[in-house]
């Protein structure tokens, strides 16, 4: 296992990029981590930062921040700060991107394209880099279904949302980086709370079908969602951050994509329907239309009403499987498994439970 010097992660603060923080000082104390951070996100920065030192029992010295912007030249860092920190980096960690999948395009095109190339020149002067470790997501498949492999980037007839659009442009320029820089590239599915504790920091993905579920709670019936043979891909975030600081470290991985995901995900009825008894204790009657649950979802009102963004129903009904077998075989031998859903969703209702009446937690549905 190689030791190393200094991290620089983009996307701090966010519940990724603390775990992953977490996670490297696990595997060496010394570390030394630079956190890049945008004008609007100080306080919470800040704050972050002195949670991690005394959490964690570091020396102030050992994780620091930075100030930039990702869409800006030389992400907004002074020309010291540039220097610095492309002189002693060692690990690049591009986390930063805007996630919404109600994302316009013009601000999903600035933050998650042109942001990463501007990371990616940030990498390419990195003069002892060891690694580049890009964020992508399983999703950059778009509408294609069946099969989808790890060593596949193939544009798709079409995307279900401007999210999926802009990260599957993003990492082909990271792709194009690879006889020149070493990257790992690691495409999650879809990240959900720890599957011990259950925690997470924002209620989104499935957590809009609790959201519904909850707020549905007192009608007389709660039918299913007629029409899908598709499977939910859900992983969690500490599978993640185990896998993701294993592949990334290890010769294994260099120049490798991955697929962060469930090697046996369930199909969305029966997620639901648990979830479902989990939550609210009670089953599933009758069924409503795909089509028709989104001719609801189209009125604004309702849906803030019930909490749920309208384009989270695609992935109820689309069919694409993520092949992860490169994953499995570079973890082979360690003690990294992606946990069983099923055996993880009571922690994962009862966080939610806790914390629903947070309004941090929640997503600004328009």
């Amino acid at each position: 296992m190689e030791k190393c010097g200094s991290y620089f992660i983009t996307g701090f603060p966010g519940f990724l990029s603390a775990k992953l923080i977490e996670g490297i000082f696990k595997r060496d104390k010394n570390s030394r981590v630079n956190l890049l951070y945008i004008a609007s996100m100080s306080v919470r920065a800040r704050r972050e930062r002195e949670e991690l030192i005394n959490s964690l029992g570091l020396e102030d010295s050992q994780i620091k921040l930075f100030q930039g912007d990702i869409t800006k030249e030389q992400m907004g860092l002074n020309k010291d700060a540039w220097e610095l920190l492309t002189e002693e980096t060692a690990y690049v960690w591009h986390l930063a991107a805007i996630y919404d999948l109600a994302v316009e395009r013009n601000l999903a095109y600035e933050i998650n394209v042109v942001g990463t190339k501007n990371v990616n020149t940030f990498a390419e002067s990195c003069v002892n880099i060891i690694r580049y470790i890009y964020f992508s997501t399983a999703y950059v498949a778009g509408k294609r279904t069946g099969k989808l492999k790890e060593d596949e980037l193939i544009k798709p007839v079409a995307f279900h949302n401007f999210y999926e659009e802009t990260k599957y442009e993003a990492e082909t320029m990271v792709e194009a980086l690879k006889e020149d820089v070493p990257i790992t590239i690691i495409r999650p599915g879809i990240v959900k709370g720890d599957s011990s504790t259950g925690e997470t920091k924002k209620f989104d993905g499935p957590y809009f079908i609790m959201n519904m579920l909850f707020r549905l709670r007192y009608l007389p019936f709660i039918p299913s969602i007629k029409g899908s043979k598709a499977v939910v891909n859900l992983v969690p975030v500490d599978y993640v951050i185990k896998a993701v600081l294993y592949l990334s470290h290890e010769p294994v991985g260099l120049n490798r994509t991955y697929h962060l995901t469930d090697p046996k995900p369930y199909d969305v009825s029966a997620v639901y329907t648990e979830m479902m008894k989990q939550l609210i204790q009670r089953k599933p009657f009758g069924s409503i239309p795909i089509k028709l649950l989104s001719i609801i979802l189209s009125q604004s009102s309702i849906r803030r009403f019930l909490g749920v963004e309208k384009e989270a129903l695609d992935y109820f009904i689309w069919e694409g499987h993520f092949d992860c077998s490169n994953t499995l075989e570079d973890l082979n031998g360690t003690d990294i498994i992606c946990p069983d859903l099923m055996q993880g969703l009571p922690n994962m209702v009862h966080f939610y439970l806790n914390n629903k009446d947070r309004q941090e937690y929640h997503i600004n549905i328009q």
